[in-house]
């Protein structure tokens, strides 16, 4: 049995473990809060990541480390960083490889649609300056790392623009309002994809030093609204555009809004994400987008 490290019990660390486990390997979930775990390969370990020299003992004999935590997002300059910068340092003690979850927010404000793996890293937000600092930082490290980038969650207890603002009105029946373009596709990457993605990446050499885009389903907001009230039994979506002002309003007085106005660029037109590279290499497909629905409603 092969060791690995998850760091982050989240909807896709959780997942991740979850897939390892059942593909025989033995699996250290870390997390602040342990809690029980429901698989006999899984171990469940309290713990700081952040503690370099915890993580390190906690990461003995493994093969990879895999990067799933996320602080709340108010606070990922101050929180993030450290936590990646630790699995890191972990990973250069043990011998241990690093496979990391990120997401689009690389690419910046003016980058080309479709999104491929190829474009250079030029965040233009706080947010993306983060992600692509921990990036390049690992990359530089003597560990062999890996990253997978994501669009928008989907999924039980997958965290989003949509599953924030919209669904849980939705799925009430009650009006619901997106700062959005509400007819642009935009790619919706479900959480056991993300793992999927993120577990086959770690098996493949041909990984190492690059990162894959998930497999992901394009659809606008308007349409996945739909379907969403149609698979929760819910009515019709009543669904308008919030504008600029309001979500800057919302923000005054909601410190996880706030942090919302800056990423808002990738619903104001069309987000494609090619995944095509993914699917060449490791094998991996974006499963229907009914399913994924499917799982966020019926995972509550």
């Amino acid at each position: 049995m092969a060791r690995q490290v998850i760091v982050g019990a989240g909807p896709t660390g959780s997942a991740t473990a979850r897939i390892l486990a059942d593909q025989g390997d033995d699996v250290r979930l870390v997390a602040r809060r342990a809690g029980a775990s429901q698989h006999p390969n899984i171990e469940r370990l309290a713990l700081d990541a952040t503690h370099v020299d915890a993580l390190t003992a906690a990461s003995e004999a493994a093969t990879t480390i895999f990067m799933c935590a996320m602080p709340a997002y108010d606070r990922w300059p101050a929180e993030f960083p450290p936590i990646s910068d630790a699995v890191v340092a972990a990973a250069e003690r043990s011998g241990a490889r690093v496979a990391m979850v990120s997401n689009v927010y690389v690419y910046g404000e003016g980058a080309p649609s479709p999104l491929t793996e190829s474009l250079p890293l030029a965040p233009t937000t706080v947010k993306g300056r983060v992600r692509a600092e921990m990036w390049q930082r690992a990359r530089a490290s003597k560990v062999k790392v890996t990253e997978v980038r994501g669009g928008d969650y989907l999924g039980h207890g997958a965290g989003s623009l949509f599953t924030l603002l919209a669904a849980p009105r939705l799925r009430a029946g009650e009006a619901a309002s997106m700062p959005a373009d509400l007819d642009a596709p935009h790619a919706w990457s479900f959480t056991e994809d993300v793992a999927r993605t993120l577990v086959a990446a770690a098996r493949s050499e041909a990984s190492w030093g690059r990162a894959f885009h998930v497999p992901s389903r394009h659809a606008s907001v308007r349409e996945v609204a739909t379907r969403l009230c149609e698979l929760a039994g819910a009515p019709p979506p009543k669904l308008t555009r919030m504008s600029r002002e309001e979500l800057e309003a919302i923000g005054r007085v909601d410190s996880i809004m706030r942090e919302i106005v800056e990423m808002a660029y990738l619903f104001d037109r069309p987000c494609v994400l090619d995944a095509s590279e993914t699917e060449r290499i490791l094998g991996v497909r974006a499963t229907s987008l009914d399913a994924m629905l499917r799982d966020t409603v019926g995972g509550d």
